[in-house]
């Protein structure tokens, strides 16, 4: 070990703000913790051997760009996904710094928002906020890379993966932002019973793109699998390419459709264990 060697949670945390990194030097400091896991996960997640560290968070406030669609193509509005996916991956990179500063093991219950301002209407701020989790006997819980896992597995289905003999290695995502042409949209606007074929296709295919995403953010932590997976249609209000902008329910009829795909799940790997593998219990909720 060098004489500068910084163990983790002595890190600075270098993209931070004056009051997160202050935030963090207080519970390092007085090993004080906070969490917005509820105490059913709390005490699931103490069970299979990791303490909360702390609440951590990360956030991305974007600023979306004109992009321009070719009317007669349905296509991917490559600018744009790539723009939606780098705000998610800087507030997911934010959240991991904090994490590392407290030096977690990893983060449990992530999960992704999304606020949209009103005195931005091309602007949207992405959060991702999560617990970190720290094992008590130690041990290699980090992601190859050396960084804290992340995992939007609740606290119960933490306690199950481990027990099951897996661990979490990273919180994956893929997104796809597809245009549809108007031509496409008026197919479906006939008085028979048919499948609209090129709307189809074109969403079928931008859900693909997403999921072939995901999975390639697996394979470069070398997982096993993913599981959690969650696909999600999302359909912001900024809608800013020049000329495509829907004001009313009939205007994709006049200037096609804009949508995002988004992919997310908790990529996972194999592990010894000696636990027997937890008996699933059927449960009916009174209130479905």
């Amino acid at each position: 070990m060098t004489d500068d060697f910084v163990p983790p949670d002595q890190a600075p945390a270098a993209d931070l703000p004056v009051h997160a990194r202050e935030r963090l030097a207080q519970m390092r400091q007085h090993h004080f913790f906070t969490s917005d896991l509820s105490v059913n996960e709390f005490l699931l997640v103490k069970e299979v051997g990791f303490h909360p560290v702390g609440l951590v968070m990360g956030s991305s406030i974007y600023h979306i760009g004109l992009s321009l669609a070719r009317w007669g193509k349905n296509m991917e509005m490559q600018s744009l996904t790539q723009a939606l996916y780098h705000s998610r991956e800087l507030a997911m990179a934010r959240m991991e710094e904090e994490a590392d500063a407290l030096g977690a093991d990893g983060i449990v219950a992530v999960r992704l928002e999304v606020n949209l301002h009103a005195w931005g209407k091309s602007v949207a701020e992405f959060i991702a906020i999560g617990t970190a989790v720290r094992h008590k006997h130690g041990g290699n819980f980090r992601n190859k890379a050396g960084k804290p896992f992340q995992s939007d597995l609740s606290g119960q289905d933490f306690w199950t993966l481990l027990r099951s003999g897996y661990r979490p290695v990273g919180f994956v995502m893929g997104n796809c932002v597809y245009y549809v042409t108007p031509a496409t949209v008026r197919g479906t606007a006939t008085y028979t019973n048919a499948e609209a074929s090129y709307y189809t296709h074109a969403f079928y295919d931008a859900r693909e793109l997403a999921i072939e995403r995901l999975q390639a953010e697996a394979e470069d932590l070398d997982a096993d699998g993913i599981v959690g997976v969650r696909v999600e249609e999302k359909q912001h209000s900024w809608r800013n390419l020049r000329g495509i902008l829907r004001k009313d329910g009939n205007a994709a009829l006049r200037t096609g459709e804009l949508i995002e795909f988004f992919v997310v799940g908790t990529a996972v790997v194999r592990m010894e264990t000696s636990e027997p593998i937890p008996v699933p219990t059927l449960v009916i909720s009174a209130n479905s």
